[in-house]
């Protein structure tokens, strides 16, 4: 392929810092059905926070777009919409195949599609090319062709961007193989990985997630333990993380657009083969119920304390699936939230990070913009945002009543200065 002109699908997290690195070097198109999104991003804004001001100015060739007419001077498209899980946890291709649609309605000889979104092993082969061949009438492999390479990025992680994380690539051919690495490597100055097929590669990305999603299941099981032996899960982790081969996860929510999703897809393909996985379910199982152990552990509190749980006020601190990102994507905080008003508590959300109409349209949750002194009758740290910790123990505690009970799911304060840890 002699001159890329590059369309990336799909502008979130994953797809807009993609499109910033390949404008620098290429004819970019940034592609988006939102036409909101198109509109902020043309202004230079990007409500992900992921991407600066200065970093839109350096990408020279890139130009965004939610018209399908201005992907047909493109050939090479990269796809990066979401692939979330449906109300029974079975994964859910539609935007992944809503995509290869509208690609395949301007699909060209010679052209390539490169899919980036997370999916079973197989899927790109069985489900989406398919698609492209039937709707464009070309022949895969012989008039266009594909590639895989999964991403990698961390929301909210400034450390850690789309250039230094080393990536996967994979090819439908040998010869395209070398074309997608290099394309990738053009732009990714830790290096590359070049998968010897597109299914090796959706089976790495898999795994990552789910090998940490089955860790953090062994350490929440380990604080489950711990707490029916009153011992402090966080001192017990301390001390074993002296050895040098412990791994350090910590216990917690486990929610996002990838830990909590991902191992569902391959269990789902897992399935289809006819073996039923145990130990990834399991740690799902686990990881899925820790909403509802913090719910009744902080009940439990309050009781001790012969606090009225009917009606209490419990402000939860923190929205967002992780820290000083305002991605809401699959939290599990809300499951915490669900379980209280269950009890009877009203609970009052706070979260500096939150955008308040997508916290009402995903959720049906307002929260609140300021906090008030001496309200609440328990509070739960469950986001570690920088503004929780600057605030110190002692402006959380004035939060709440003279009588009250503070969780911290986050280590944020020391064992002290809570009267619950995870």
């Amino acid at each position: 392929m002699e001159k890329f002109k590059l369309a990336i699908i799909g502008l979130g997290y994953v797809g807009l810092p993609l499109a910033v690195e390949f404008g620098r070097l290429y004819s970019t198109l940034g592609f988006d059905i939102s036409s909101e999104r198109i509109a902020q991003l043309g202004q230079g804004f990007d409500s992900t926070l992921e991407v600066s001001s200065s970093e839109f100015e350096s990408a020279k060739h890139l130009r965004f777009s939610d018209s399908v007419d201005d992907l047909l001077d493109c050939n090479v498209f990269i796809v990066t919409v979401p692939t979330p899980i449906n109300s029974h946890k079975q994964p859910d291709l539609t935007p992944l195949l809503k995509a290869s649609e509208m690609i395949a309605g301007v699909l060209k000889k010679g052209d390539l599609v490169v899919y980036e979104s997370t999916v079973y092993p197989g899927a790109t082969e069985e489900e989406c090319i398919p698609v492209l061949e039937r709707l464009s009438g070309l022949t895969f492999n012989r008039d266009f062709f594909c590639g895989y390479s999964p991403e990698r990025i961390n929301p909210g992680d400034k450390e850690h961007r789309v250039t230094n994380i080393l990536k996967v690539t994979s090819g439908s051919t040998p010869d395209i193989a070398e074309v997608v690495d290099g394309l990738y490597r053009s732009i990714i100055k830790a290096g590359t990985h070049k998968a010897s097929s597109i299914k090796v590669a959706e089976a790495a990305k898999v795994i990552e997630n789910t090998q940490r999603d089955v860790n953090i299941g062994l350490v929440n099981e380990f604080a489950l333990i711990f707490n029916k032996l009153g011992i402090d899960t966080e001192e017990v982790l301390v001390a074993a993380g002296t050895k040098w081969n412990f791994l350090p996860f910590r216990p917690g929510l486990v929610g996002g657009h990838c830990i909590g999703v991902d191992p569902y897809y391959l269990t789902h393909k897992a399935q289809s083969i006819g073996y039923h996985p145990e130990i990834i379910l399991a740690g799902r199982r686990l990881n899925d119920g820790m909403g509802a152990y913090v719910a009744s552990q902080l009940v439990k509190a309050m009781l001790k304390k012969r606090i009225h749980v009917d009606g209490a006020r419990v402000l939860v601190m923190g929205l967002t699936f992780k820290e000083n990102c305002p991605d809401l994507r699959n939290t599990r905080v809300v499951d915490i939230i669900a379980e209280l008003e269950d009890y009877g508590v009203e609970p009052e959300v706070y979260d500096p990070w939150v955008n308040v109409v997508e916290a009402q349209r995903e959720y049906g949750i307002t929260p609140v913009r300021e906090l008030k002194a001496r309200d609440y009758d328990a509070i739960i740290l469950a986001v570690s945002h920088q503004q929780f910790k600057s605030m110190g123990a002692d402006a959380i505690r004035a939060l709440g009543k003279s009588k009250h009970v503070l969780y911290d799911l986050k280590y944020l304060l020391s064992a002290e200065d809570s009267d619950l840890r995870l």
